[in-house]
C-alpha cells in the first residue's frame, strides 16, 4: 500500500487510520486471543457508517482482505488479518434506549456491557451474552446464547432491525420490511453478509435477578448433571443457569484451602421473584451439599460481569462446541471423565439450555437451525501461556473427540474455532442453501470471508 492510497484513505474518513510505524499500532492490531499475532496494513477506527463504508470500498477496490471488528472476541482471531486492513467498531459504541417502544439501539461495536448499563436504567434487558466485554454485533450475528434465552430467545430472535454495510458499499435497513432476506440470513449467519454498524433490539422488563454460582464436589458431577437434565426440561423459562467445570479462583466465599481446584458450579440465574428463586435454587442445593456459593439478589448487569475477570484480554483460546438434543447417560460419563481435568482457572466447560422461547421459533425462521436442540456446550480452552497451548489444545480436542459422537454434528457458531471451517454446512442444516443464495445475492466476491464463511 503506497503512502498516497493511505493518505487517500485518511482523507475518506473521520476516524483514526493507524499503520505500521504509528504510534499505537501495535495496539490497535490486538485482539482478545493472543494466538493471532497479525499484523494489517491498516487499522481504520471508524467513528460512523460512512467510516465504514469507506473503508469497504477502500477493501474492496485494492483487493485487500477485510476484518471487520466489534467486540474483538472472536475465537478464530477474525477480528484482525494480515497484510489487509481491519474496520474497526469500537468508536461506535453509544447505546440509546427508548423505554416506551421498550427498543435499543446500539452502534456496532457497542459490547454488552455498554447495552446493559443503558438499558438497565430503565430495567429492561434484552438476551446478551455472559461476559460484559463482548460485542453485541459478533455474538448477534451468531445467534445469541445467553442467560435470558429461554425466556425471552436468543439475541437474534430480539432483534428488530440492523444497519448494514454491503460489499458494495451501501448502507441499507434490513428488517422484516425491507431486505427481509439479509435480515433473515444477518440472524444467526454470522459476518458473512456485510458490516453491521447498528442494532436494534425488543427489550423485556428485567431488572434484579436472583442467582450466582454455587460449587460442587466432582464427586456429584453424575447426580447434579442428570438432575440438570431432567429439571431443565420443563424448568420455569426464568430460569437461565447452567453446570460448568471451572477451577475455583481465589475469591472470597470460596474457602482459601480449596483455591486452584476443581468443581462443578451450577451458575444460576432467575428473573421471577427473590422467593421463587430461592424455592428454585433449594432444589439445586438438595442435590449434593454444595462446598461454596454466592447466591442473592442482584442487578443483571452484574451478573453478566461475573466472569470478567476470568476472561482478560490477552489469554490463548482455543475452542469447541456442540450442538446436543439430549444429555445422556453416556455424555455425563464422557463429560465426568474429561471435565475435572480443566487445566487453568481462566478455562472453562458450559453447558448452556437452549429450550424454552428458543423452541418456539421454527428451525427456518432464521438462518439459527437448531431450534431441536437442548442444549449448546462449549468447550473453552483459555489459557495465559503460549508454552501450554500444546498441552491446553489437546485438553480441549480430546474432550471434544469424546462427547462428538453424542451430539449433533453441527455446532454453534459463535464458539467455534478457526480449523471448524468444514463444519459450516453442518451448523446451518436445512437453511444452508438458503444462505448461500444470500451471500451470493450481497457479497458475490466474498469480500466479508474472515468470518466462520459461507461461500458465495
Amino acid at each position: 500500500m503506497a503512502t498516497s492510497t493511505i493518505e487517500q484513505l485518511r482523507t475518506r474518513v473521520s476516524g483514526q487510520v493507524i499503520t505500521p510505524g504509528d504510534d499505537g499500532y501495535d495496539q490497535a492490531r490486538t485482539v482478545h486471543n493472543a494466538m493471532f499475532d497479525r499484523r494489517p496494513r491498516a487499522v481504520v477506527r471508524c467513528t460512523s457508517t460512512a467510516d465504514v463504508q469507506a473503508v469497504v470500498d477502500y477493501a474492496r477496490e485494492n483487493g485487500l482482505d477485510l476484518a471487520v471488528r466489534g467486540g474483538g472476541h472472536s475465537v478464530p482471531g477474525f477480528g484482525t488479518v494480515d497484510d489487509g486492513i481491519v474496520a474497526d467498531l469500537s468508536g461506535m459504541r453509544a447505546v440509546s434506549v427508548d423505554p416506551h417502544a421498550r427498543t435499543a439501539h446500539a452502534g456496532g461495536g457497542a459490547t454488552w456491557g455498554d447495552f446493559n448499563a443503558a438499558t438497565g436504567e430503565f430495567g429492561l434487558a434484552s438476551t446478551g451474552g455472559i461476559i460484559s466485554t463482548t460485542g453485541v454485533g459478533g455474538l448477534t450475528l451468531g445467534g445469541g446464547i445467553g442467560y435470558l434465552a429461554r425466556g425471552l430467545g436468543l439475541s437474534c430472535d430480539n432483534l428488530l432491525s440492523a444497519e448494514v454495510v454491503t460489499a458494495d458499499g451501501r448502507a441499507i435497513v434490513a428488517s422484516e420490511k425491507e431486505h427481509e432476506d439479509l435480515f433473515w440470513a444477518l440472524r444467526g449467519g454470522g459476518g458473512n453478509f456485510g458490516a453491521v454498524t447498528s442494532f436494534e433490539f425488543a427489550l423485556s422488563p428485567v431488572d434484579v435477578i436472583y442467582g450466582g454460582p454455587i460449587f460442587f464436589e466432582l464427586a456429584h458431577v453424575r447426580d447434579l448433571l442428570a438432575f440438570f437434565r431432567d429439571f431443565i426440561a420443563d424448568a420455569p423459562e426464568q430460569y437461565g443457569g447452567f453446570p460448568a467445570f471451572q477451577i475455583a479462583p481465589p475469591l472470597p466465599f470460596i474457602p482459601e484451602d480449596r483455591h486452584g481446584e476443581p468443581f462443578i458450579a451450577m451458575v444460576n440465574c432467575w428473573t421471577g421473584s427473590t422467593a421463587d428463586g430461592q424455592r428454585i435454587i433449594d432444589r439445586i442445593r438438595a442435590v449434593a451439599p454444595p462446598v461454596a456459593e454466592m447466591i442473592g439478589p442482584m442487578p443483571y448487569a452484574a451478573l453478566n460481569t461475573a466472569f470478567d475477570g476470568l476472561v482478560p484480554a490477552g489469554l490463548q483460546h482455543y475452542w469447541k462446541a456442540s450442538f446436543v438434543k439430549e444429555l445422556t447417560d453416556d455424555a455425563i460419563e464422557a463429560h465426568l471423565t474429561h471435565g475435572p481435568k480443566v487445566p487453568v482457572v481462566n478455562s472453562t466447560v458450559h453447558i448452556y439450555p437452549i429450550n424454552g422461547a428458543c423452541h418456539r421459533v421454527a428451525p427456518d425462521a432464521t438462518a439459527f437451525a437448531y431450534r431441536d436442540a437442548n442444549f449448546a456446550v462449549v468447550i473453552a480452552g483459555m489459557w495465559p501461556d503460549p508454552a501450554e497451548n500444546e498441552a491446553n489444545t489437546a485438553w480441549v480436542r480430546d474432550y471434544y473427540a469424546a462427547t462428538a459422537p453424542l451430539s449433533e454434528e453441527g455446532g454453534y457458531i459463535n464458539f467455534m474455532a478457526g480449523d471448524d471451517q468444514d463444519r459450516i454446512r453442518a451448523n446451518y442444516r436445512g437453511n444452508f442453501d438458503r444462505l448461500v443464495e444470500v451471500k451470493r445475492a450481497y457479497d458475490p466476491g466474498n469480500l466479508f470471508h474472515l468470518n466462520q464463511n459461507i461461500r458465495p
